[in-house]
């Protein structure tokens, strides 16, 4: 059976607490591919998955793994690694799903990224989040929300909604 974090049950802060949170900076759920950091927003993480295979779906493209059943919903499930060409993919005991989950126009969008390792939660004051550069990045711009230092080391902080873009894979 499947290793479960459930993150969207965690204790919530108070509505005050968190208005003034979000107000000073976010949390983010960092994630490596390759020798690269990446983070989401907590927020958008339904809960973290170990990596099992999914089931195929033919004529999709190379980075689409399949789909996942998660408690009756279908899952498309894509192998980030491959989408940003950083890195070949290894499926190992490290490899996990990130399950990411974002309410749009009266719609929720459901999809996972299998991702080499979970890293941390992050703390990002907003004025340590600084623009991505517009030149040759392994990352198109429109993946990312912004770019900042954790412990001398650069993370980007990668767009949920951008992620979630069904329309890329919409002949699925």
């Amino acid at each position: 059976m499947n290793d479960l974090v459930e993150v969207s049950e965690q204790v919530a802060d108070s509505d005050d607490e968190q208005q003034e949170k979000t107000s000073l900076g976010q949390q983010y759920l960092s994630f490596t591919l390759g020798d690269e950091t990446f983070a989401v927003e907590i927020l958008s993480v339904q809960e973290i998955r170990t990596w099992e295979v999914p089931t195929l779906l033919p004529r999709s493209p190379e980075y689409m793994k399949g789909v996942i059943n998660l408690r009756g919903t279908i899952v498309p499930v894509i192998d980030l690694r491959i989408k940003f060409n950083i890195c070949k993919p290894i499926y190992d005991d490290t490899t996990v799903v990130i399950v990411l989950r974002i309410n749009e126009d009266d719609k929720v969008r459901i999809m996972g990224i299998v991702v080499d390792a979970m890293s941390d939660v992050l703390f990002i004051d907003k004025d340590k989040i600084r623009n991505s550069p517009e030149f040759g990045g392994k990352v198109d711009a429109e993946y990312i929300e912004g770019l900042t230092t954790i412990e001398g080391n650069i993370v980007s902080l990668l767009t949920t909604k951008a992620l979630l873009n069904i329309n890329e894979i919409s002949h699925i």
